[in-house]
């Protein structure tokens, strides 16, 4: 049995490890190449666009900076002690397994960049920022803002003048701009709904 446990943790733990460093080796990148709204054109239909965020997947800013943080803090907790609940279950297919492992990476990269990044970059406002001893960035701990970069503008067209409230308007599909962490949450709990959807019960009894 334990050894069964041993091999059900191996790959979700490597999922874990692989996806939280390329989400942190894209934002230090990002961070310490390009300034704020800066771009970087690829193709047309896909940009590298530089901006950061209180912490919200896909740059939504609804909530005050250190209740986010804490709010992630507590999630990441939760995902955890679910992990390792489901691993230990033998009922549970891999599949699901790894799909939840993916969750939880996309919540600690984005909770890395909530804790520290104001303690150890300066900030990116007109210039590329630098790293520095921590405790010397453009914040304090708990209020590093999230650093965000991919976007696809896939298509647009304006509405018609007639239309109300957004008449006259440019629409663009798909405008929000988000990271890699923001990408494995998403994809991880699209494959649950998709795919797993049967075992989300199963988790909590």
């Amino acid at each position: 049995m334990m050894q069964s446990i041993k091999k059900r943790i191996f790959l979700p733990a490597i999922i874990l490890i692989a996806a939280i460093a390329a989400d942190q080796i894209i934002k230090f990148a990002v961070k310490l190449s390009m300034f704020k709204h800066e771009s970087i054109r690829v193709f047309d239909w896909f940009y590298i666009y530089f901006v950061e965020n209180k912490g919200m997947a896909f740059g939504m800013e609804l909530f005050d900076k250190v209740f986010l943080t804490g709010f992630r803090m507590v999630a990441v907790v939760f995902i955890c002690y679910y992990l390792f609940k489901i691993i230990k279950n033998l009922k549970f297919p891999t599949g699901y397994i790894l799909c939840v492992a993916f969750v939880l990476a996309g919540a600690i990269g984005n909770l890395i960049d909530s804790m520290i990044y104001g303690e150890i970059f300066t900030d990116s406002d007109g210039r590329v920022a630098e790293l520095v001893p921590f405790g010397e960035g453009y914040g304090q701990f708990l209020h590093g803002q999230v650093v965000d970069m991919f976007y696809f503008p896939l298509f647009g067209f304006d509405w018609p003048s007639w239309m109300p409230f957004v008449g006259g308007e440019h629409f663009i599909f798909f405008s929000p701009i988000f990271n890699f962490a923001d990408a494995c949450v998403s994809c991880g709990m699209i494959a649950i709904l998709l795919f797993y959807g049967k075992y989300l019960n199963m988790g909590f009894k």
